[in-house]
């Protein structure tokens, strides 16, 4: 089911309607409701999978309470093995076993063996690998002793398929939205409003901005030979905010519809675009998953306590792993390894925590410093995105041939311009009316959070009605989001 349907128009209000006015005075009730909610969100896409879901959270469950009655670190280590084994099993076979088939097919045939192709029609499930890093991080914790297991197994299920981000997240840990789910939940209006503004805010972003931006990066990537270098160029500025408007808009609806619930989540996008350097950039992109693998897998190597080699190392490795948790194709990997090659000049130097602040604190306006060094990072990170857009290394590789050696071509500016002038002026000044408020908004958790704070009414509704009206103005039809691949 997709945030932007009409099904889930239909589904919200009801689920909301029963939660408050029918099982609100019992917590266990309530949690059934959203376990049985989120199955029904789930199993919307395909019914069949949901075996997989209830699958790993029996598995993890009671791997949880075994931690906790066994002692001896050998058999605890075997159980926590036994969770990681199972949950990455699962997600190596649908999302990794064609991928290392035919490249170990590929590998054979390179010195003139020829193997017999066992590639299998897989269907990757959605959203598998955001509820398998979800309930591992629940039997870690658990194991390492940070969190007590629990013995309620509805309150578990409805955590692990919280309906709400369950299919792109945020990746919640299990010690923040676990035990929110022990406690009576009392409605807040005031929440329940600026949960409902966040949401029509991560609509904006996904219907109005990423889908626009989304026909023509698709346009120009998937017809690359045929474009101009600046017009290449424009195809990857196009997809920058076409994955950003997504994947940020579906985090925004996801934790204001879970504060609908009386549930906070973690922030996931804190305007990355805006940052001064690319450390900060993977402070502020996909928070959840950089923190999870920052904590389960960077901090447990050795983190950057050890020497040059051993900071290289696990940069390497936390970023290259990092790329392939997208998808099973090497642009992913590559995509990874040149942010690694991005990030190490900082950290070998010290300089990956200079700038944790908000950009032009207390300023309109940044520094020209500050300005250079957004410049500089959002250039590196459009030029990293063709890797992750294109269909394979050498769609990648000759896009940006074309594009670098196209931008020394000033005809080629001209058909840029052409091609702008035919996106039309509606959506390019909403675009920009877009990027004033991001930066306007950039010190809050979303960018219209103030408006529903400090504003007077008839400025607030005004902002809505017209965010509203663009909705409406450029919706066409339901368009999955982009992570639901991952």
């Amino acid at each position: 089911m997709l945030f932007n349907s009409l099904d889930f128009a239909i589904f919200l209000p009801v689920v909301f309607l029963l939660y408050w006015f029918v099982f609100q005075k019992k917590i266990k009730a309530q949690n059934a409701l959203v376990a049985l909610a989120s199955y029904v969100f789930y199993g919307w896409w395909d019914w069949r999978f949901l075996s997989l879901i209830i699958f790993s959270s029996v598995i993890d469950y009671f791997i949880g309470l075994q931690l906790e009655n066994i002692k001896k670190d050998r058999y605890r280590r075997l159980l926590l093995w036994t969770s990681i084994f199972v949950n990455l099993g699962l997600l190596g076979f649908f999302k990794y076993f064609n991928f290392f088939i035919d490249n170990f097919l590929d590998a054979f045939s390179f010195f003139g063996y020829q193997i017999p192709n066992t590639s299998l029609n897989i269907i990757l499930p959605v959203g598998i690998s955001f509820y398998t890093f979800q309930t591992l991080s629940y039997t870690i914790d658990v194991y390492r002793k940070q969190l007590k297991p629990t013995k309620d197994f509805v309150a578990f299920t409805a955590f692990v398929s919280f309906f709400p981000q369950l299919v792109a997240g945020p990746i919640e840990r299990a010690s923040n939205l676990l035990p929110q789910f022990y406690k009576k939940r009392k409605f807040d209006y005031s929440i329940a409003v600026d949960g409902m503004r966040q949401i029509l805010w991560g609509l904006f972003k996904k219907i109005v901005i990423a889908d626009n931006c989304a026909k023509y990066a698709n346009e120009i990537f998937n017809n690359s030979g045929n474009y101009s270098g600046t017009t290449l160029l424009l195809g990857a500025l196009f997809f920058t905010f076409q994955i950003y408007g997504d994947f940020s808009g579906y985090s925004d609806i996801a934790i204001g519809t879970s504060r609908l619930f009386g549930f906070k989540l973690m922030k996931n996008f804190a305007f990355p675009y805006f940052s001064r350097d690319i450390a900060e950039f993977w402070r502020r992109w996909h928070i959840s998953l950089s923190s999870w693998f920052r904590d389960y897998l960077y901090i447990p190597l050795g983190g950057s306590r050890g020497g040059a080699w051993m900071k290289v190392r696990n940069t390497f490795i936390i970023f290259i792993v990092s790329g392939f948790w997208h998808g099973a194709n090497w642009t992913f990997i590559v995509w990874g390894a040149l942010n690694a090659i991005y990030f190490l000049p900082l950290l070998l130097r010290n300089k990956n925590r200079v700038h944790t602040g908000e950009v032009a604190a207390n300023r309109i306006l940044p520094s020209l410093i500050e300005l250079k060094g957004i410049i500089i990072t959002f250039s590196l990170t459009v030029l990293a995105w063709v890797f992750f857009r294109a269909e394979n290394i050498s769609h990648a590789l000759s896009y940006l041939s074309s594009l670098f050696i196209g931008l020394g071509d000033y005809i080629n500016y001209y058909k840029s311009y052409r091609y702008i002038y035919n996106v039309g002026s509606p959506f390019i000044i909403t675009f920009l009316i877009f990027l004033i408020l991001e930066w306007y908004g950039r010190a809050q958790n979303y960018a219209i959070e103030e408006f529903g704070l400090n504003y007077k009414p008839v400025f607030r509704y005004g902002l809505y009605s017209v965010i509203i009206i663009s909705i409406f103005w450029f919706i066409e039809e339901e368009q999955q989001f982009i992570y639901f691949q991952f």
